[in-house]
């Protein structure tokens, strides 16, 4: 059976499509745009969240850090995916921290507004719920396969992952995946020199084409084949 890469990302909903047109105004009217330089935090684990986040421009890595300090990222964000509304629903600190890893847009909704939309919208209530629930399955998914994989299929599980995430550049022909090293063994989890090392192997084969912390997937098949493999 073919590898079925669908159940590794989450393809984000519009989060207000289901709002009526008086509501969706004045969710408008509330948004707040907020940039980011690279490296910019948008929240650190263990604060409190105040609201929700839109992704206008760029990607934002979700991690957490470990004791020695190391970051595992959890995913990607794009534009058009939302996020931090999961610790506004539970009552709960941020379990992850948010940081742009280029120069990032966001248009941010305070807690008070979320609420009060979703408190008057059945509707976008179910909505906000599907979402949840594909979105823990992904995880669920990525978590278990990470576990039990090794770092050749983690890396190219992730590579494939990257692609998706990176593919809304349709400026491009082909799919350019910008991430330096360090932000890309955090998202295989492992090694930086490990990486590396798989890299240049699959650079060697021809599956892939590097140029800096660019990356280009010139034989996703054979990527598939190391997954279809296992």
């Amino acid at each position: 059976m073919e590898f079925d890469i669908s159940k590794y990302h989450l393809r984000s909903t519009a989060l207000f499509e289901s709002l009526s047109i008086e509501s969706l105004a004045r969710v408008k009217s509330k948004l707040v745009r907020k940039e980011y330089e690279a490296g910019e935090y948008l929240f650190r684990e263990k604060s409190y969240p105040k609201g929700i986040y839109l992704v206008r421009k760029g990607k934002i890595k979700i991690f957490q850090t470990n004791a020695e300090g190391k970051q595992n990222i959890v995913t990607i964000y794009k534009k058009g995916d939302y996020f931090g509304h999961r610790p506004l629903l539970a009552e709960e600190k941020h379990p992850v921290s948010a940081v742009a890893m280029s120069g990032s847009v966001v248009s941010f909704l305070g807690r008070d507004e979320f609420f009060y939309q979703l408190d008057r919208s059945p509707e976008f209530s179910k909505s906000l719920l599907e979402n949840l629930s594909k979105e823990f399955s992904v995880w669920v998914n990525k978590t278990t396969v990470f576990a039990q994989y090794g770092v050749k299929a983690r890396t190219a599980l992730s590579l494939l992952i990257l692609n998706e995430i990176f593919q809304r550049d349709e400026n491009s022909r082909n799919v350019i995946i910008t991430i330096n090293r360090d932000d890309f063994a955090a998202f295989v989890g492992t090694a930086k020199e490990t990486l590396v090392r798989m890299l240049r192997q699959f650079k060697d084969d021809g599956i892939i084409k590097t140029s800096g912390s660019k990356i280009m997937i010139l034989r996703p098949r054979a990527l598939f084949a190391i997954l279809n493999a296992l």
